[in-house]
């Protein structure tokens, strides 16, 4: 993010869903406190705490949420919209842009 940006932040409260698999995906997600869950068909694919980040693939390829985000406890998260992450990656090295692509691409295909 760059200097003087406002971050917007967002608390979901412990049960509450912060996407489903299948919606279009707008926004990634850091965890600045607590833990979410992350499932896929009623399994539960991992579950992520303070200073990781989820909901990144959506912005990546443009494809609808591969699995569902719920918030084990009390969850406080920065959101980073599309445009400030699609900035981030215009930045980097054209191979390191096509190797995300890459895992992915990989990972959705293992998914399914």
């Amino acid at each position: 993010m760059e200097k003087g940006r406002v971050l917007e932040r967002k608390v979901f409260y412990a049960g509450q869903k912060v996407f489903n698999e299948g919606e279009a995906g707008d926004r990634a997600y850091l965890i600045q406190e607590g833990t979410v869950e992350i499932t896929k068909h009623g399994l539960t694919l991992a579950t992520l705490g303070k200073g990781e980040l989820f909901g990144e693939m959506a912005l990546v390829d443009d494809q609808p949420r591969m699995a569902s985000a719920k918030a084990q406890t009390d969850l406080s998260v920065v959101i980073i919209s599309r445009d400030a992450f699609r900035e981030k990656l215009s930045k980097a090295d054209p191979f390191i842009r096509g190797l995300i692509n890459i895992f992915v691409r990989n990972i959705r295909n293992l998914t399914r």
